[in-house]
């Protein structure tokens, strides 16, 4: 990748990592000018404050990267370099500390995560090329697949819907099922129905933009089969029960999970894993037209379920409740779906925190200990049966959304459950995809929420070819 310099780092602009007790062992060592410097500009190791120490012509001669409370290096992250692409003028940077493996691949994903823009629709603004010597003992071909996927993930929900809708998300899976050899299989409009995938049918049908469903298919049979499933809805009006103007602001991220589904995909096949791998995702945009389904409609889903419409802004569940049923008949060994699938969620750990649940305590622990590992974290939650008749109706099996305000991500979990019958392996993620806030390495807009995380559990569990 062009951020990165693969060849000599002797001429290269060293990057001290200071944390705020380390910071007189590290003046001690600088020059006297240094030191002056340093007490000039306050810095004091702050996280997030970078000092830049200039030479006898003016130029930069080196750096001080801030750590905050962070003196143990093997828990560094790629949040403390994120923000150093941007601060830093032209030239050839490289850490001075050594690293240990882990370190280096997190500090060198951090500077690959902070150089990331999204510009298609205007001029890009060049300031020259900010390099980072390779550090050593740093898995290159694992940070450039992470830096790949994120970005592209990034791409796909930061691309409005007028550029990103189904047909375009599924261009998008088709163009990558070809890089890696896959087979994808795309089922658009009324070949849904014919299919027996009569939800994803129904909450797409009012669009300009036929729904499809996007079938990914990779490894080998001998292989166990990982499906991954992601909600792809391309754009939310709330459809018939219409969002006011403020709650659709964002709703061109409401294919986060598709997204990241597939961005975990990509990085799963660029390194092989020994799985058989599936990606179902469901795309639609739920639109209003004369077509659109409506409240109180019962329409059937692929599990036989009969499912009434309490409201048309809870369609994700609906999507994914076809793609859920068809990974779970398919004889998975483990299921994962992704999806931006309420507020609730949001509500309660904030956009930052995924709220995860699963069929298996085991699976929910060690996927959570490892995202946390990747600085990919998720926060585990229950399904608890208490609230499992929530989704009563008097007309049809099931109804889309529950009596009560109350356990919004919860209860959509419990809905979910209902389409995972025989797969004894299950994680449902309920996410954000979207920054609020302007932080390094983390601009406001689309965020790559689980991919790493997705792929760490995949390779830990299954390993590589």
């Amino acid at each position: 990748m062009s951020i990165f310099h693969a060849g000599s780092a002797s001429d290269a602009i060293p990057i001290a990592l200071v944390p705020e007790q380390g910071l007189d062992p590290w003046l001690s060592q600088q020059s006297p000018a240094t030191r002056a410097w340093a007490a000039g500009a306050g810095f004091k190791g702050e996280r997030y404050k970078v000092l830049t120490v200039p030479g006898p012509q003016g130029q930069v001669s080196s750096v001080a990267l801030g750590l905050g409370s962070l003196t143990d290096l093997t828990r560094l992250s790629l949040w403390h370099t994120a923000l150093l692409p941007d601060r830093l003028p032209a030239g050839l940077y490289a850490f001075a500390e050594p690293l240990d493996a882990g370190a280096a691949r997190q500090a060198a994903l951090g500077w690959a995560t902070g150089a990331y823009r999204f510009d298609r629709y205007r001029k890009p603004v060049s300031k020259g090329e900010t390099l980072l010597a390779w550090p050593e003992r740093c898995d290159r071909a694992l940070v450039e697949s992470a830096a790949r996927a994120t970005a592209w993930a990034r791409d796909l929900i930061n691309t409005p819907a007028n550029d990103m809708g189904p047909p375009q998300l599924a261009a998008e899976a088709s163009k990558m099922a070809e890089q890696f050899g896959a087979k994808v299989e795309i089922i658009v409009g009324d070949e849904l129905l014919r299919r027996n995938y009569p939800a994803v049918h129904a909450v797409g049908r009012a669009a300009a933009a036929a729904p499809r469903l996007i079938d990914l298919r990779w490894g080998s049979p001998d292989d166990p089969l990982v499906t991954l499933v992601g909600k792809g809805v391309c754009f939310d009006s709330g459809g018939l029960d219409v969002k006011p103007a403020a709650g659709m602001l964002l709703m061109k991220k409401d294919m986060g999970g598709a997204a990241c589904v597939l961005a975990a995909a990509q990085m799963v096949m660029q390194s092989a894993v020994a799985i058989r791998l599936r990606v179902l995702v469901p795309a639609v945009e739920n639109s209003i037209s004369g077509d659109a389904y409506r409240p109180g409609d019962i329409i059937r889903t692929r599990k036989g379920l009969s499912v009434e419409i309490g409201n048309t802004d809870a369609e994700g569940r609906l999507v994914l409740c076809d793609g859920l049923a068809e990974a779970d008949a398919s004889g998975s060994d483990l299921i994962i779906d992704l999806a931006s699938l309420t507020g609730a969620a949001g509500v309660a750990l904030g956009p930052e925190l995924p709220a995860a649940y699963s069929n298996d305590a085991q699976l929910l622990q060690e996927f959570a200990y490892l995202a946390d590992l990747e600085h990919d974290p998720v926060w585990p939650m229950p399904l608890w049966a208490g609230y499992d008749d929530e989704f009563s109706s008097k007309h049809a099996d099931v109804n889309n959304v529950s009596s009560s305000s109350y356990a919004g991500s919860v209860v959509a979990a419990l809905f979910l459950q209902r389409f995972v019958s025989d797969c004894p392996r299950w994680l449902h993620i309920d996410l954000f995809a979207w920054n609020v806030k302007e932080r390094p390495g983390r601009p406001v807009g689309a965020e790559a929420q689980c991919v790493r995380a997705v792929h760490a559990y995949l390779s830990r569990r299954y390993a590589k070819r």
